[in-house]
Parts: C-alpha cells; sequence; structure tokens
C-alpha cells in the first residue's frame, strides 16, 4: 500500500469544503477539526477527530466532493493514501471494505444524534451534553482521567454547539461556580460528572 507520512502544524488545512477528494488521511498523532461554513460565513463543528480517526473517506467512497473542511488543532503526524490506492483496497480486501461502510453507518448515526440534540435542548444542556462527550473521548489516563486532553478556545466550544462566544463564556463561568469543571486556559477538568449529566438532562426531568 502506497502511503506519505507527514507532520502538519497547527492551523494547516488538510482539505477544504467544496474540493475533490485526491486522498485518505489516518491520523497518528494529533487532532483535527471538521467543520462546514454557513452562507453568514460562521463556523460549525461538525467534528473533533483524533489518533486512529480516518478523514476523507465519505467523499471518496460516495465520489463526491468534500461537504465539509478539515483542519489541524493540535501538531501531529498524518499518513495519506492516495485515492487510487484506497479504492484498490476496498476493492480487493472486502474486510476493510465492511470496516469502512461501519465507520460511514457510525458517522451519520452520530450526525442525526447532533441534530436531535441541537434541535430538542437548551443552549446549557448541549454544552454539558458536549463536555461529557469531550471526556469520554479526550479524557486523559491515571489521576488526570477527568482532564479533557484537547485545547479548544471558547470559540470552538461555540461552534460545536451551535451559539455565540458570549453565551460559552458565561455558561462554562456558571459551571465553574457549581463546582462541575474547573478551567485550566483552553482545558477543562470535569469535577463532577454526574452534575452535568444532569444539566445535560440526558434522561429527561
Amino acid at each position: 500500500m502506497h502511503k506519505t507520512c507527514i507532520r502538519y502544524k497547527k492551523g494547516q488545512t488538510l482539505f477544504y469544503e467544496g474540493t475533490r477528494p485526491m486522498g485518505l488521511f489516518c491520523i497518528n498523532s494529533g487532532k483535527v477539526k471538521v467543520y462546514k461554513i454557513s452562507s453568514e460565513g460562521k463556523e460549525q463543528i461538525l467534528k473533533l477527530a483524533k489518533p486512529g480517526d480516518f478523514l476523507g473517506y465519505r467523499a471518496l467512497i460516495s465520489e463526491e466532493f468534500y461537504n465539509s473542511s478539515a483542519t489541524v488543532i493540535e501538531e501531529g503526524a498524518m499518513c495519506y493514501i492516495p485515492k487510487s490506492n484506497f479504492l484498490d483496497i476496498l476493492q480487493k480486501n472486502p474486510a476493510f471494505f465492511r470496516k469502512m461502510a461501519k465507520r460511514v453507518a457510525h458517522e451519520l448515526g452520530l450526525m442525526e444524534q447532533k441534530l436531535v440534540t441541537i434541535a430538542q435542548k437548551s443552549v446549557r444542556e448541549r454544552l454539558a451534553a458536549t463536555l461529557i462527550m469531550l471526556k469520554e473521548t479526550y479524557g486523559m489516563e491515571g489521576d488526570e482521567s477527568n482532564l479533557i486532553d484537547i485545547a479548544l478556545s471558547r470559540e470552538d466550544l461555540a461552534n460545536i454547539i451551535g451559539t455565540a462566544t458570549e453565551t460559552v463564556i458565561r455558561l462554562l463561568s456558571d459551571f465553574k461556580t457549581q463546582k462541575l469543571i474547573s478551567l485550566q486556559g483552553k482545558k477543562i477538568k470535569v469535577l463532577d460528572a454526574k452534575g452535568l449529566v444532569r444539566e445535560a438532562d440526558f434522561y429527561g426531568r
């Protein structure tokens, strides 16, 4: 299999929405945000990708243009597999094809769940739910298991849940006052996961 491994710096863009896919990105280290830009020019973050994740495969499989953009938010290394090699692997390796199909189905399910969350929950509930998700996905190991190991700006958080940056700042301050979280620069530590679950209203009141 032909692949190229490249180091990317924070702020570099892997691909842009509306462009033709030329290959598959595999994240070895670092983190990447996947997002869309609205007609008003506002960013909506769809996914925060981590080591082990693949990027760009849906557009390759469907033979469509990218429906989102991807930019590095933490420096790291990516392996790049050209489109022809990726499609050749899919044809010759049924097990790999099934694996990629499961990934597509899983991502679509997560997207549907996020749309429901945005439609049915308040901004406060959405932020609490997002913090829980980030802890489960990016929580560190050992004594720091409650520290979310990803540096997100307040604007990034606002773009994930679909609200104003000022609202996120106010709500984070509220959660800190309630001792649900502590703030360590751009990183957040969850102090009371059960309290955040209640704030997210996962099970109804």
